[in-house]
């Protein structure tokens, strides 16, 4: 019965490395959700000028000679 009875009780340093795990998961749910908002502005910023590309008037090339 006494096994029992300290198998219930946590031991102090049990409950900081528990205190400490949920905090660092919290942290990390954290860090993936700026992940995700920098993703989406990359994205957006990426889709932005390959539109920006598609739009512009196709000119000579640069070192294209105009003298014969």
């Amino acid at each position: 019965m006494a096994k029992a009875l300290f198998g219930s009780v946590v031991a102090p340093h049990e409950l900081r490395v528990a205190e400490e795990n949920a905090a660092l998961r919290a942290r990390v749910r954290r860090l993936e959700a700026q992940v995700a908002v920098l993703q989406e502005e990359r994205d957006a910023t990426i889709a932005r000028e390959l539109l920006g590309m598609a739009e512009e008037p196709v000119g000579a090339p640069a070192l294209a000679s105009t003298s014969a």
